[in-house]
């Protein structure tokens, strides 16, 4: 995906005998009651304010109608019965960590160290953990330069990826798809929550939502991310992931 209280005893203690003519109420039941309310505006018991719940740009019908093909995604990411199981993974992998890579970089400039202090997505912050298992905070853009760094690095090494004829997929290779797949699909979901305007701005929403549509329809064919994990999109998911023949109602020429 992520108070303090002050005391003032003594100005209490005296207000304490003071009391409004008009209604007879002290102060310091007053005091009580403001506190009481205040305390209700805390929904945490770190006493931190709630998060606002934003408005999802992405879901308005206006952008979701928005696509660049019209073809069945579903037919698309099917495995073809003459092709190796590893092989379509790694095919459709390399394919997708490129795309995403490439969607990022266009609103790269606005995810800054200042802009996103976090790597959040509908109010769930991701940490990266390192090759020791460390658990670190860093910003968005620290995070996904991590993402596409590690990814980059296992889809062009050739004992992991291989693309020699006859040499076998190691057996971790699985794994280590699900675990690109789990970070491709928080850059996504960070793109949509923090730098959907901007999509908007340069005209390419039809291009995330395809994307995005895509990825997640392959994820799902093949099991590779846990619905707990993709579950903050899944508004977003059930609206773009629709039949065909939505999709062919809405999608927009190009």
């Amino acid at each position: 995906m992520v108070g303090d209280h002050c005391s003032h005893s003594g100005e209490r203690q005296a207000m304490h005998s003071q009391t409004s003519p008009k209604s007879g109420l002290s102060c310091k039941m007053v005091l009580q009651a403001v506190g009481k309310v205040l305390r209700k505006s805390k929904t945490k018991p770190n006493g931190k304010k709630p998060p606002t719940e934003e408005k999802k740009l992405y879901l308005e019908t206006e952008y979701t109608k928005v696509r660049v093909t019209d073809i069945d995604l579903k037919e698309l990411v099917m495995l073809p019965r003459e092709i190796d199981l590893n092989e379509w993974l790694a095919s459709n992998t390399t394919t997708f960590f490129n795309l995403i890579n490439l969607q990022y970089s266009t609103i790269s400039e606005f995810c800054t160290g200042e802009t996103c202090q976090a790597m959040s997505a509908c109010n769930t912050q991701y940490y990266w953990n390192d090759e020791r298992g460390k658990k670190t905070k860093c910003t968005a853009p620290q995070y996904v330069d991590f993402v596409m760094s590690l990814v980059q690095k296992l889809v062009t090494d050739d004992d992991i990826f291989p693309t020699k004829y006859g040499k076998e997929f190691p057996n971790s290779f699985e794994s280590l798809v699900k675990k690109i797949c789990r970070y491709l699909f928080h850059v996504l979901a960070h793109i949509y929550w923090a730098h959907f305007k901007e999509t908007v701005a340069l005209d390419l929403q039809g291009h995330l939502n395809t994307l995005y549509a895509h990825f997640i329809v392959f994820i799902r064919e093949f099991n590779l991310v846990d619905p707990k994990e993709t579950s903050i999109m899944d508004d977003l998911s059930e609206v773009l992931c629709s039949s065909s023949a939505d999709a062919q109602n809405h999608v927009k020429e190009r």
